[in-house]
């Protein structure tokens, strides 16, 4: 089970709450904690705070602002994206985020939902390197275990699609040890590319890593 976020009450926790949530915020610096507690002193919410408190919500509160306040910390609850990030132009794929898809020439490239996700995420890194591990949490929610593939693979599917739309360019670029960069850069022969290369002539090493 993936655990998100925390919400404290210090007071159940007694006096030596402080010392383990300072602990536990060094130990998991993305982990969100919430305090809900009673009366406190202003001392106390900046002492929280500073230790790596997200959030603090004083007792009486009503349960969906909780929630909200949970939300918030975690990511869940984002702000509209302005009409001029909905679309991103790399070469010639239009990523249309407003419909999960992207296209090249009004074509649709027919991509799954994790694909959608994984050019998104690799477009929004403005050219730099992602890496494997951070693709992996993002789009499958947990962290990713030894010899795990699922990125690689998820790769290769969205390359050759790309590939097959728009062979004029290049555009997912392998950092071997680090993890992927989206970037459109002009194939010097297009025509010499094979638009798909065929699984069985491709080194067993590097099927899934390409």
């Amino acid at each position: 089970m993936r655990v998100d976020a925390l919400v404290v009450d210090p007071a159940i926790l007694g006096p030596r709450c402080w010392d383990w949530l300072e602990r536990l915020c060094r130990a998991e610096p993305k982990f969100r904690i919430i305090i809900c507690s009673g009366s406190s002193t202003v001392t106390q919410r900046v002492r929280a705070l500073r230790i790596g408190a997200d959030d603090w919500l004083t007792k009486p509160c009503h349960p969906e602002e909780l929630l909200a306040r949970i939300e918030a910390a975690v990511g869940l609850r984002r702000r509209p994206q302005p009409r001029n990030l909905e679309s991103t132009t790399i070469g010639d794929v239009e990523i249309r985020r407003d419909q999960y898809q992207a296209f090249v020439d009004g074509s649709s490239l027919d991509l799954t939902r994790r694909e959608f996700e994984m050019i998104e995420l690799l477009a929004s890194a403005d050219t730099k390197i992602v890496e494997r591990e951070l693709i992996y949490e993002r789009l499958w929610g947990r962290k990713m275990v030894h010899n795990d593939r699922s990125v690689d693979v998820f790769v290769h599917k969205l390359r050759r699609k790309l590939e097959r739309a728009s062979p004029r360019w290049s555009y997912i670029h392998t950092h071997f040890g680090v993890g992927y960069r989206l970037a459109a850069e002009p194939v010097k022969d297009s025509a010499a590319r094979p638009l798909e290369l065929a699984p069985a002539l491709e080194p067993a090493s590097t099927r899934l890593a390409a």
